[in-house]
């Protein structure tokens, strides 16, 4: 066996580069998500449960269209929980410096006037 013939049996075993590509980008997406997970709303084991089982459901999916289409929905994910986490620190700063009660605004001197 010549060493040309090993690589191309270990090229067939472990994929193409897009393949691997791809390998790389779904583990990037897994990771950030477990990372964006901390501060989920229902704690981290829910997230983190859940996640896995989504990624275990489609172990199995090899077409490349199809990966590619799951990695841009989890991308949308993420933006999805970065908003979310933006929007409760927006709401916990708005509790914190203002207060619940209506603003008066005063009369200005057309109104006085009538």
């Amino acid at each position: 066996m010549t060493i040309g013939s090993c690589f191309l049996q270990l090229k067939r075993d472990v994929g193409t580069d897009e393949d691997m590509a791809q390998r790389q980008q779904v583990i990037r997406l897994y990771k950030t998500l477990l990372f964006l997970g901390r501060e989920y709303p229902q704690g981290y084991d829910f997230f983190r449960t859940r996640l896995k089982r989504a990624f275990m459901k489609n172990r199995e999916v090899e077409d490349p269209e199809k990966i590619s289409t799951m990695i841009k929905h989890g991308e949308y994910v993420i933006k999805e929980l970065e908003a979310l986490y933006m929007l409760r620190k927006y709401r916990t700063l708005k509790r914190r410096y203002y207060t619940d009660e209506p603003v008066v605004q005063p009369k200005t001197k057309k109104e006085n006037t009538s």
